[in-house]
């Protein structure tokens, strides 16, 4: 029996261990956090199962620590948060399930019970808190061996795991993905034979489980096991359909699903080499970037394979996509949405003479998300040959340089027209109507254009121009009045 009460420093799990004796029942640390410790992760979450009532014990500990207690007795859990650590409190359970749900049928069970229903063998290991044996690995389905063979591997039949609770076959992909482990064979083949069951799953469920995937380190590896196990086909469909090459008269497209995930995979680099925070969001605006490539996809004898508008028309499925995965509808996907739309924006100014209006025109529209977007389209550029890369990096740096030096000298970025609807009904003495936004408009394209600058004043004489053109009159209002 090896001992590790050196993962036990934390003084919540002697706390833990008296009052266990003191009720004389027996309790263990299991799960993520044994895990993690062997990893050398950083782990905040510790569970304790106990051979009896988990509230009953964590109502003790929380009073002798003075913790704020959470108590869910439908799920039979209480948890609090101490020096650092979220600790939550369950029974040893012994579960049984319903083909139509993945809400178990739960009764009291032991220790041995309690671990043959994890999900999988690195997840079901625990140290003992009892004072006899305080630190010891209780490790019955070899967690310790599959730890250090990198290695995703069930406790059980792995048709009894995944049929009985569907969410394990995302789970099994991500932490593929997140520890850079194999899912074992056997596994594998049984994530397929199971993937109808992912129709009892909610989708929240499933969406959570794709952002951890995402925010990985190579996120990449974690698409590429849903593609392969029928997984994604369920749940992103219009993802799965970016896989293939079609090819006529001896020509061929680029191969969309797989230089959708390089692109995943740069932007998640990029941050990483820039010390940014990893952004959920703008790793779904990578995943999608080219989702609307199959239903713009044409082939012309002459220019080959072409995906004209796929970028407008991306932007119009992200909404849809969101809401079949449950995905907040407000301004993250908003973010997401503008991305996919902009994509091709910088890398058009690329291939055409960078003209100051034009570089306007992109700060205007991308607003604060401008570096963002700057970020996604380097990690769109995508090549098999170095020439190509090295060629438009280039020309990205340069596209990049005059992105500074336009924001710099007509901060367009945080662009607010200086002429306001207000301000035009007061010069002329109008009504709310039609020819007040055709005024704000006529002086914003002027800016933009670069026909006159980004302040008041000149604004003001445009402003006046557009309105005698539409035959207003300015009634009697001078220009510092307007300035007021």
């Amino acid at each position: 029996m090896k001992v590790y009460s050196q993962y036990l420093e934390h003084p919540i799990f002697g706390i833990v261990s008296d009052a266990a004796a003191e009720l004389g029942v027996r309790c263990f640390t299991i799960g993520g956090f044994v895990r993690d410790c062997f990893l050398g992760r950083p782990c905040n979450d510790i569970d304790i199962v106990v051979e009896g009532s988990g509230i009953e014990l964590a109502t003790v500990v929380s009073r002798r620590v003075k913790a704020n207690l959470a108590v869910y007795r439908n799920f039979g859990t209480a948890m609090f948060k101490y020096k650092g650590m979220e600790i939550e409190f369950v029974g040893a359970r012994k579960e049984s399930y319903h083909r139509e749900s993945r809400n178990p049928v739960v009764e009291d069970g032991t220790l041995e019970e309690d671990q043959c229903r994890r999900d999988f063998t690195i997840n079901a290991m625990a140290f003992s808190l009892q004072r006899e044996d305080y630190g010891a690995l209780v490790d019955p389905f070899g967690g310790m061996s599959d730890l250090k063979n990198g290695i995703i591997r069930t406790p059980l039949d792995p048709d009894t795991t995944y049929s009985d609770d569907p969410l394990r076959m995302i789970r099994a992909v991500r932490f593929a993905t997140q520890l850079g482990f194999r899912i074992v064979p056997e596994s594998l083949e049984s994530i397929k034979r199971n993937v109808g069951r992912l129709d009892i799953l909610s989708r929240e469920r499933i969406a959570d489980e794709l952002a951890k995937i995402l925010l990985s380190k190579t996120p990449s590896t974690g698409f590429y096991l849903l593609e392969q196990t029928g997984l994604l086909e369920k749940f992103l469909p219009q993802l799965s359909a970016l896989k293939g090459v079609e090819t006529q008269d001896g020509k061929g497209h680029k191969e969309n699903f797989s230089h959708t995930l390089k692109v995943l995979d740069n932007v998640a680099a990029m941050e990483l080499e820039m010390g940014r925070e990893s952004n959920l969001w703008l790793r779904w605006a990578a995943l999608l970037h080219d989702v609307g490539k199959p239903a713009t996809k044409k082939f012309d004898q002459k220019a080959g394979w072409s995906f004209h508008a796929h970028d407008f028309i991306g932007a119009r499925m992200v909404p849809q996509i969101f809401k079949q995965l449950k995905m907040p509808l407000n301004e993250k996907m908003k973010y997401v949405q503008k991305l996919v739309g902009l994509h091709l924006r910088p890398i058009a100014l690329v291939d055409d003479i960078v003209t100051d209006s034009a570089v306007r025109r992109l700060l205007f529209d991308a607003g604060d998300d401008i570096d963002d977007l700057m970020i996604l389209c380097n990690a769109d550029i995508t090549s098999k040959r170095d020439n190509v890369v090295r060629r438009h990096k280039e020309n990205y740096k340069l596209v990049k340089e005059k992105l500074v030096e336009v924001e710099a000298k007509d901060a367009i970025r945080n662009f607010k027209n200086p002429i306001d609807g207000e301000l035009v009904m007061k010069h002329f003495g109008i009504p709310p109507c039609n020819a007040i936004g055709q005024i704000k408009e006529y002086v914003k394209e002027a800016i933009l254009d670069g026909r006159i600058e980004n302040n008041f004043d000149q604004a003001f004489v445009l402003m006046e121009e557009k309105g005698a053109e539409l035959g207003l009159r300015p009634v009697s209002l001078s220009e510092d009045d307007a300035r007021s």
